[in-house]
């Protein structure tokens, strides 16, 4: 046996996830900042992330999430997110829940109840957490975002096979597109799945050429990794529905934690929702998270909100990977069948493949 390691699976209402316990030994990552150890395993340790992600043991909407020590004095603990692109994400709303969820119900952190306050360090910078807890079990986490921005709103872009769309380019954790689905003409809905994850792809790469994005904070995180398909509601009282598909062909099953907060960004821009004023945002299964705006803050130059989003999590399995001596395929692989990233010339493979 070459190595193994422990690791608990679970989702967020309907998104998996995969935690990692305990990033030591071979996974020590160097770096003085959670962001720094995120840029190690990019540039030096990919090989965990493929082998983690990719088959036989991952599958195309797996993601896992390295549990390390932080690098902040207030925080409880430190991840590190991998998803299936090449390019890592800095914040995940869904992985965040996971990681609360797992820490807390095996132990890991002390729960408290009714209420355990925490915070964990994601590479985008410390989230402060309240999780709901009731019976050994956590029923609701709450999570402060990263403050979150519009960088763009209602600018026009011209997409491969739909002609021109409008679009909003927004912060959330992770740079987002975001299109109403109604002019690509499709409806957010389990069936319509691969005609929205490709209708994303194309909106991504012409938003990435035409608009673009950098933080004005961070000049590393400076492209569009992301986009989410929403549909307005049309009618007093539904809410809005919206997945969101990252540059890896990803689709989310909930409202995503990053996509509920650059939507959040978007409508207070737009002045259709208040600070304090709580609503609903729904997946693709009508899976609501639970929409806050804490406070307006500053970004640089540009007005920001602080999201707060509420969403439950669920442990699937316990699970001890290993890695033999003669393994085959010690950092998977990919078949073009299941992966759109292995298709050779696709938009999924190019996005897929960006540097940072």
């Amino acid at each position: 046996m070459r190595f193994c390691i422990d690791a608990v699976d679970a989702h967020t209402q309907g998104q998996h996830g995969r935690v990692v316990m305990g990033g030591v030994g071979v996974l020590d990552a160097p770096g003085a900042t959670m962001f720094e150890k995120m840029k190690h395993f990019e540039q030096k340790a990919d090989w965990f992330r493929r082998w983690m992600l990719r088959e036989p043991r991952g599958n195309p909407q797996c993601c896992v999430n390295v549990v390390l020590p932080p690098t902040t004095p207030e925080a409880d603990a430190g991840f590190v997110i991998m998803e299936q692109q090449q390019y890592y994400a800095a914040m995940s709303g869904t992985n965040t829940i996971i990681v609360a969820t797992v820490l807390l119900e095996t132990g890991a952190l002390p729960m408290v109840e009714p209420v355990t306050e925490l915070i964990l360090e994601p590479p985008a910078g410390p989230i402060r957490i309240r999780a709901y807890c009731d019976g050994g079990r956590v029923r609701l986490v709450e999570f402060q975002n990263v403050p979150s921005f519009a960088t763009r709103l209602d600018a026009s872009i011209t997409v491969a096979g739909h002609g021109d769309v409008t679009v909003d380019v927004a912060f959330g954790g992770m740079a987002k597109v975001l299109v109403d689905v109604r002019q690509l003409g499709l409806e957010i809905a389990p069936e319509r799945g691969y005609a929205l994850r490709e209708a994303a792809l194309a909106v991504a790469a012409a938003a990435n050429e035409q608009i673009g994005f950098r933080h004005p904070l961070n000049p590393e995180l400076n492209t569009i990794e992301s986009v989410v398909l929403h549909e307005s509601p049309t009618e007093p009282g539904r809410n809005i529905r919206q997945t969101s598909v990252n540059i890896g062909a990803q689709m989310d099953r909930t409202p995503a934690g990053t996509g509920a907060s650059a939507m959040t960004a978007v409508l207070y821009e737009k002045g259709r929702v208040g600070l304090d004023e709580p609503f609903q945002i729904e997946g693709m299964f009508a899976n609501p998270f639970q929409c806050r705006i804490v406070e307006e803050v500053s970004v640089g130059e540009l007005r920001a909100i602080v999201p707060e989003i509420g969403g439950r999590a669920w442990i699937t399995a316990y699970a001890k990977y290993v890695l033999m001596e003669d393994d085959p395929f010690p950092e998977g692989f990919i078949v073009g069948d299941l992966w759109p990233m292995a298709n050779v010339g696709s938009s999924a493979a190019k996005l897929a493949a960006a540097g940072r």
